[in-house]
């Protein structure tokens, strides 16, 4: 099994200068920590697919009809090399990215779900932002398009790391760092982000409220936490246990009503609570595409009531929920 190599240097480096330099040791070790977590089978095929990556003239980066593009000086005959690369880095689950001409239509239409958080968020312009689970990357590009300074995205699978580096090959965006961490594993009681996101994760977590505390501890006092996660429908201050399977995912725990998320978020010591969004997750935004080819969210579903999930659970509906630390 490969482990991935990790250049601390490189990292400490690239931080000088920005608001995350007096952490950079601490999130260096933070990732030297990791031990087994930075080994898998399959990553000598991963970073050889992104050393594969064909050239390109120039670098740089723009948003197009929700996607993030780059690469667009690549010849035209390189096409097929690049198109194999990238597959290397299936399943493609948060994008979408065009990258020269190749359009990564990925399970998730993820600027649907940026579309729906943006007009609530304050301002993002000059801000520090924390993405926790941040997958490929996808929104790492939004935010920083949006005005953020400084944006650290942490997902401990180290496919989207290389599926970010992939991007960032051509992107070459300095404001932007992905580290192969998990939540737990950030340096405790850092209060010095602006704005933490923490989108499709609480409900892997067990103890949901170890990890509201923890965002809360990365936010500096009065920044903003941007909060997505599942929930089930109707009022009420109450949660559904999960057995072993929800809409064929696993680890997933307890999904509460609105008001139990808001209670949960108060509980942690987060003010100023508001949700903004609550949407059923339609299979236009979620579904099987080229790029991903095993089970989406149409598998996830009773066929003869896809109210439902497979296991009998309430359909997914996702809650967009904002607050002040």
């Amino acid at each position: 099994m490969s482990e991935l190599q990790f250049d601390a240097k490189q990292l400490i480096t690239s931080m000088v200068g920005t608001s995350l330099e007096p952490w950079a040791e601490a999130l260096a070790t933070a990732v030297l920590n990791q031990g087994h977590a930075l080994k898998h089978g399959h990553l000598p095929r991963w970073e050889s697919a992104v050393k594969s990556l064909p050239e390109n003239t120039g670098s740089g980066w723009r948003i197009e009809d929700g996607a993030v593009c780059t690469a667009s000086h690549l010849a035209s005959d390189q096409t097929d090399a690049l198109e194999q690369a990238l597959s290397e880095l299936m399943p493609w689950r948060k994008g979408p990215f065009l990258i020269g001409p190749v359009l990564l239509d990925t399970e998730w239409r993820s600027d649907w779900k940026w579309d729906r958080i943006l007009p609530h968020l304050a301002s993002l312009e000059d801000r520090l932002v924390l993405d926790v689970g941040c997958g490929s990357g996808y929104h790492l590009w939004r935010m920083r398009e949006a005005g953020a300074k400084q944006v650290l995205g942490i997902d401990p699978s180290l496919l989207y790391l290389k599926q970010f580096d992939a991007v960032q090959h051509y992107a070459q965006e300095p404001a932007l760092h992905f580290l192969p961490l998990t939540m737990e594993a950030l340096p405790e009681n850092m209060q010095v982000f602006d704005t933490v996101f923490s989108m499709g994760v609480l409900y892997h977590r067990r103890e949901p409220m170890t990890h509201l505390a923890e965002l809360r501890q990365a936010l500096r006092p009065g920044g903003e936490l941007v909060l997505e996660t599942l929930v089930i429908p109707g009022g009420g201050d109450a949660s559904l246990s999960i057995g072993e399977r929800y809409a064929n995912m696993r680890n997933i725990y307890e999904l509460p009503t609105v008001e139990h998320l808001e209670n949960w978020v108060e509980a942690a010591g987060f003010g100023d609570i508001r949700t903004v969004s609550v949407q059923e997750t339609s299979l236009e935004e979620q579904r099987r595409s080229h790029w991903m080819q095993s089970h989406s969210l149409e598998q996830a579903l009773r066929t003869d009531d896809p109210s439902l999930t497979i296991e009998g659970y309430p359909r997914p509906v996702r809650a967009v929920l904002l607050a002040t630390a």
